[in-house]
């Protein structure tokens, strides 16, 4: 079926579905693979549920309301590249980076929606899935969308953004994650920046950090923000206790975000509102108000204790940055951190080397979840090791944390956010 054919189906729709067990009555659900499912079993299941059409890549599936394609995934990204040709009214911002993507995006949208029709992606729906979704929930009436892409290897970042067709774009930064992956932080440099390659390529705009030297180096049209004079906005980093904030001119913008690595999210977010035109007071409004969700800069209070909880995923850059932060707090301090996953062959050696920079800070206490840190047992003598979480909490229940501050952080798989009910 000519992609042409299968948006007449999507503009009958009134959405889009890859879930059987979340069907809405008129909906058009896609039947995909994976390594452990086969969505063609449940496309029964899903018009009976109130789905519209099922398009499924199953010869032997017979159905009036079935749509046959040759390969169900391909055919939702081709419906969603079409789609964007049609967005002729809506400006697409697209992002990535190694930390700090689906913080910055949130931002993004705060202070856009507040003078324009923005859509953006939901959670961290950034994949070769989760992008083309996002796409095909754009209002052709939105004035921006913001769209985030995640990538673990190379050709992945290039692919999502041939399918957004960005007319602007923006690299978070650049970090060891999904080095497993990409190999190296040579290629996660060279995987992120095929996003810069697109915006060279179709003389589109790049927003641009430029106070990190990979990034000041890019030779496209770009709009930039940074701590000196050489920049088309100067940004000053600001702290107020545990949050973070920035200065712009006279004014004084505050968040409800922690850790000094926040400063370039926020950055970003001003950079791009003052460039379209939205008065700084909303955008300062906006920032103020965002409030951190999903185990991202969330600040807890617990028994009298201030709990950072920063545990939605977790790299060997992104725990260098939240520790060093959090070492400027003043008062007792304890940190839980659980194991970093995707790191490949430098696993062991990423692992040693934040142990070591965890004892120089000197922290009151120090607690390291999983089997990748418990490697390490022998070789520090400072750390306490546990191989599991439940080992920690055993551990809590003799001796209870006193420290002022603590902070928890580890990759998503560890789910580190389950501890505090034990602090």
């Amino acid at each position: 079926m000519l992609t042409s054919e299968l948006y007449n189906y999507f503009e009958k729709s009134n959405s889009v579905s890859t879930d059987s067990r979340s069907i809405k009555k008129g909906s058009i659900f896609f039947a995909l693979k994976g390594d452990n499912f086969d969505g063609n079993k449940f496309a029964e299941k899903a018009i009976k549920d109130g789905a519209s059409y099922a398009v499924v890549d199953d010869n032997t599936l017979n159905h009036s309301q079935y749509i046959k394609v040759d390969n169900v995934l391909k055919s939702l990204q081709s419906l969603s590249k079409f789609h964007r040709s049609k967005l002729l009214k809506t400006k697409i911002i697209a992002l990535t980076g190694s930390n700090g993507k689906t913080t910055t995006k949130e931002l993004i949208n705060e202070v856009l929606k507040t003078k324009f029709n923005v859509s953006s992606t939901i959670g961290n729906l950034n994949n070769h899935i989760g992008v083309p979704l996002t796409l095909l929930k754009i209002d052709p009436l939105a004035e921006f969308a913001i769209i985030e892409m995640g990538a673990n290897h190379l050709n992945e970042i290039k692919f999502l953004t041939e399918l957004v067709n960005p007319d602007f774009g923006l690299i978070t930064n650049f970090g060891k994650a999904h080095l497993e992956g990409f190999g190296s932080l040579k290629g996660v440099i060279k995987g992120k920046s095929e996003l810069y390659n697109f915006l060279i390529s179709n003389n589109k705009v790049a927003f641009i950090n430029n106070d990190d030297e990979i990034q000041k180096k890019y030779k496209g049209k770009k709009i930039s923000f940074g701590k000196s004079d050489q920049c088309n906005f100067k940004f000053e980093e600001v702290s107020n206790g545990m949050r973070s904030g920035i200065k712009f001119k006279n004014q004084l913008l505050n968040s409800k975000l922690t850790g000094n690595y926040n400063f370039n999210n926020i950055a970003f977010a001003t950079l791009i509102g003052l460039h379209f035109n939205v008065p700084i007071s909303k955008i300062k409004k906006s920032i103020s108000e965002y409030n951190p969700s999903n185990n991202r800069s969330q600040i807890i209070e617990i028994n009298n204790k201030s709990v950072i909880l920063d545990a939605y995923n977790a790299n060997p850059s992104s725990m260098n940055s939240s520790i060093q932060s959090f070492n400027k707090l003043n008062g007792s301090k304890t940190i839980l951190l659980g194991d970093m996953f995707e790191l490949g062959k430098e696993s062991e050696k990423e692992h040693f080397d934040l142990i070591s920079f965890c004892i120089r800070n000197k922290f009151e206490n120090i607690f390291l979840i999983g089997l990748e840190f418990f490697k390490h047992k022998n070789n520090f003598d400072v750390p306490f090791f546990y191989k599991t979480k439940k080992e920690l909490i055993n551990h809590f229940q003799k001796n209870p944390i006193t420290s002022k501050h603590i902070l928890i952080k580890g990759s998503r798989g560890m789910k580190m956010e389950e501890l505090t009910n034990y602090i």
